[in-house]
């Protein structure tokens, strides 16, 4: 194997660094940030992600509070719940966990956060802006893959792009963010015809659609650089283990940079969402603070 491994784990400790320095910073400014983390019914599916968001947001210096409602809980009672996080100053940044039962459609929550409070960059808003190159508080997930791609050695003007997978919160945010540095983007989707002949005259491709070993080492330029975004588990002789959507053994004999999985994307979202939340709260702390603070302090 040829490829050089994206270290997604150094990237999120460097990230985690300065984002640590900046709580501290925003504490002796009377603005400690705070995340409240809402998640509904049975929590065994995301007990994973409120775990990791906890101790990420613990060793950053952020607070972190986990919240549970029953799964009878009504989308008015939770949107009402959502309400009271908008207007308590305390609180800088809303974590909506998934999966919600059905009754509970989780864009419409996602439009109840305010958008300076939505760390997870999942308002419309927020996802609109992006559109607009202005980047403020981006979905998590998108903006992290780009920032690996970003510390590679490749010059990002002008760079050919393939995006696999088009989803509101994944594919096409990456696929604008890309092109807001100038890169010229390519997307697939499940109705693309010929998705290898776009992959393999791409000098970085970008996947996320769900589906373990999708793209092949044969589906890439030589030199190439693979961001794989995909989680899924999958049963081995071995075990259950979790891969990504890149058949990682074929690709890395191609690629010129890949991304492993777990160890790639994954923790540099989560220093996305920690970083998130620093910037939501100075966004909040330079809007508000002529109407909550008190000598320098705010209530709460």
């Amino acid at each position: 194997m040829t490829a050089t491994r994206i270290d997604g784990k150094g990237i999120a400790a460097r990230m985690g660094a300065a984002t640590a320095a900046e709580a501290e910073e925003l504490a002796s400014a009377g603005w400690p940030p705070k995340l409240v983390s809402i998640s509904v019914g049975d929590v065994a599916a995301a007990e994973l992600y409120v775990r990791n968001q906890s101790r990420r947001a613990e060793a950053t210096g952020i607070a972190f509070e986990a919240r549970n409602y029953p799964e009878t809980i009504s989308l008015e009672q939770l949107t009402g719940v959502l309400a009271g996080l908008n207007a308590d100053p305390s609180v800088n940044g809303v974590i909506i966990q998934r999966p919600l039962p059905t009754h509970l459609p989780v864009r419409t929550l996602q439009r109840t956060v305010h958008p300076l409070k939505d760390v997870e960059g999942m308002h419309p808003a927020s996802i609109g802006n992006i559109v607009y190159n202005d980047l403020a508080l981006g979905p998590c997930t998108a903006v992290a893959a780009v920032e690996m791609l970003k510390t590679l050695p490749l010059t990002i003007e002008g760079l050919d792009v393939t995006v696999i997978g088009h989803s509101e919160i994944v594919g096409k945010p990456i696929a604008f963010l890309m092109m807001g540095l100038g890169a010229t983007v390519t997307v697939c989707h499940h109705m693309t015809r010929q998705v290898a002949v776009n992959s393999r005259r791409a000098d970085a491709v970008f996947v996320a659609v769900g589906k373990p070993g999708l793209v092949t080492g044969d589906m890439l330029k030589p030199g190439a650089a693979l961001i794989d975004i995909g989680i899924n588990r999958i049963e081995t002789p071995e075990g259950a283990r979790t891969v990504g959507d890149a058949d990682f053994e074929s690709c890395a004999e191609v690629a010129g940079w890949i991304t492993p999985v777990p160890g790639g994307v994954g923790p540099v979202t989560v220093a996305t969402l920690m970083q998130n939340a620093v910037l939501a709260t100075r966004m909040q702390m330079e809007r508000y603070s002529g109407e909550y603070a008190t000598n320098g302090a705010r209530p709460g």
